[in-house]
């Protein structure tokens, strides 16, 4: 049995986004273009056939692998968090994350937000839930100090924000 595949939604919504743009728009030109080279003749030696053939192949493996996670996505809107009817000092899935490190008087602020393992993107911040870091801060509230197991050792972060956008 596969494993939930938490998301935001505005993850799903890219994740959907790029299913519908593969099989609106890049699929059926790359399947007139294939159409187009097989009626040359000679496919051996055809490079808009050989081209499009591992095209198509390359789309319909990434339309098998968003349909599975689709399929298996769990949407956690935090609408109830971001609108303050439940306790927002908390971290959960989809919390943005202010924290600093305890060990260093002068050490910067630095923030995260937690995300589903398909919106990943380290430039912005975005780290996934199953990440030692989330798994640290999850459950954990404003003015914590948590523990996490870093390449240098244990580091004690203390969290100073909590944020649901």
């Amino acid at each position: 049995m596969e494993e939930k595949n938490y998301i935001t939604p505005a993850g799903h919504a890219r994740l959907r986004a790029e299913l519908l743009q593969l099989l609106d728009l890049e699929r059926p030109k790359i399947v007139e273009i294939v159409h187009w080279a097989a009626s040359n003749g000679d496919r051996s030696e055809n490079g808009d056939y050989i081209y499009g053939k591992k095209r198509l192949r390359e789309i319909d493996r990434r339309i098998r692998f968003l349909n599975k996670r689709l399929e298996f996505a769990v949407v956690v809107d935090n609408a109830a968090r971001k609108a303050g009817e439940q306790e927002a000092d908390q971290v959960f899935f989809g919390a943005s994350v202010s924290y600093c490190t305890t060990a260093n008087a002068n050490a910067k602020t630095e923030v995260i937000t937690i995300v589903g393992v398909d919106e990943v993107d380290l430039d912005q911040g975005h780290v996934s839930w199953v990440s030692p870091i989330a798994r640290a801060l999850i459950k954990a509230r404003i003015g914590d100090c948590v523990h996490i197991q870093t390449p240098t050792g244990v580091t004690e972060i203390e969290i100073l924000d909590v944020q649901y956008r």
